[in-house]
């Protein structure tokens, strides 16, 4: 066989969210799409707000000149400047240009993190259920993956983290609003996770880094705010993306921010921008690179996800399914009728609904659904969750 074994035996586990994505796109050609409820895939609805379509609008009308070359590879100084102030307002970090490395999306920033962060062996500990991609991720760099549960309620289990935090761990990685419970983790508990990290750095003889994987920041609801993860712990850098808060996910752009307070501020500054260029990605799209310097502040309307999440919400309590109501991100992760969640995403799929099994989250006895499509697949999917429900109890 030409390809690697270990990619052989990775593809064979792969992303069950892709699975049920392209399994939805099978059954729409076999029976019609209107008959197909897909909740499988994160992708974004809502079209990009008018501000950034403005800006790129005026940017290919109007283009400054070299706004497609080539720029140095943490991206162009005035747009890192534009993140750094954006995110100083926002989380009260005085960050800087040279903390702030544009990227490829969250992906890109996440990959660029761990390389220059991983030497082999190293450990990354992602907390259940957590984006199935961490995993893959870990391993490209010589990273070993160990997973620490979560509390019932999803939210950060500090004697779990205590246990599987070790001498080899070099990352952590938060993620918040969560992918896929929808869990905020509150500003006490981060607290508390870096009073632990603090003494595990110490103990380890080196600091461990907190990786906040926060693509969804925007994405929240009933008032809510996301705390600041500067302020919980100095050794942090987060990543996002404008991939749901300005609907922009084919477009791959985000970016890396490296914490005013981290030790290593300076070098990671270097090692970063090295692994942008070094991993292929060389530097972020440069035309939307510009264009989303200038609209840090916008999103796409968020009450329209949390109309969503209300009527899904609603549904799900009708046919007497169990969740916890998410405070942000754009997924429900209910609880399986059944043990076995496989057998309850079968007996969905036999109604044409396609969710994905909490298994591949790292949480068996789940599913994740997507609330990121019309009210009317939501309206229309909602007595098939009635029975299946019923047909297991």
């Amino acid at each position: 066989m030409a390809i690697a074994k270990k990619v052989n035996d990775y593809m064979t586990k792969a992303s069950w969210i892709r699975k049920m994505f392209e399994e939805g796109i099978r059954l729409k050609q076999e029976v019609g799409a209107d008959k197909v409820f897909d909740f499988s895939l994160g992708n974004p609805i809502l079209e990009p707000p008018e501000a950034f379509l403005t800006v790129l609008k005026k940017m290919i009308n109007d283009p400054p000149a070299g706004v497609h070359r080539y720029m140095g590879n943490a991206g162009h100084v005035w747009v890192r400047e534009k993140v750094a102030a954006y995110l100083q307002a926002d989380t009260g970090a005085a960050l800087e240009a040279d903390d702030i490395i544009m990227t490829c999306g969250a992906g890109g920033a996440m990959n660029v993190a761990l390389k220059a962060l991983l030497d082999p062996g190293d450990e990354v500990v992602a907390v259940a259920p957590f984006f199935p991609e961490y995993r893959f991720y870990a391993d490209n760099h010589g990273g070993v993956l160990k997973v620490a549960e979560s509390a019932e309620d999803f939210s950060l289990d500090l004697a779990e983290l205590d246990k599987t935090i070790g001498p080899r761990t070099k990352v952590l990685i938060l993620n918040s609003p969560n992918n896929p419970t929808g869990r905020m983790y509150s500003a006490e508990s981060l607290q508390a996770t870096g009073e632990l990290l603090l003494k595990k750095s110490t103990e380890a003889g080196h600091p461990i880094t907190v990786i906040c994987d926060d693509p969804y920041r925007k994405i929240v609801f009933d008032g809510a705010k996301v705390p600041s993860p500067f302020a919980a712990y100095p050794h942090t850098i987060l990543l996002t993306s404008h991939s749901k808060d300005l609907g922009l996910a084919g477009e791959r752009i985000g970016y890396a921010a490296i914490g005013p307070k981290h030790e290593d501020r300076v070098a990671l500054r270097a090692a970063m921008t090295f692994a942008n260029r070094t991993l292929g990605f060389v530097n972020a799209p440069a035309l939307f690179q510009q264009a989303v310097a200038e609209v840090q502040q916008a999103s796409v309307p968020i009450e329209a996800y949390q109309d969503l999440r209300d009527l899904f919400c609603a549904g799900l309590d009708d046919a007497g399914i169990e969740y916890l109501r998410p405070q942000g991100a754009f997924y429900l992760f209910p609880k399986s009728p059944v043990a076995d969640d496989l057998e309850f995403v079968q007996v969905l799929k036999e109604r044409y609904i396609l969710a994905v099994p909490g298994s591949g989250f790292g949480r068996k006895g789940y599913i994740r659904l997507s609330f990121c499509v019309t009210r009317q697949e939501i309206e229309a999917s909602l007595p098939g969750f009635k029975a299946a429900a019923a047909q297991l109890r």
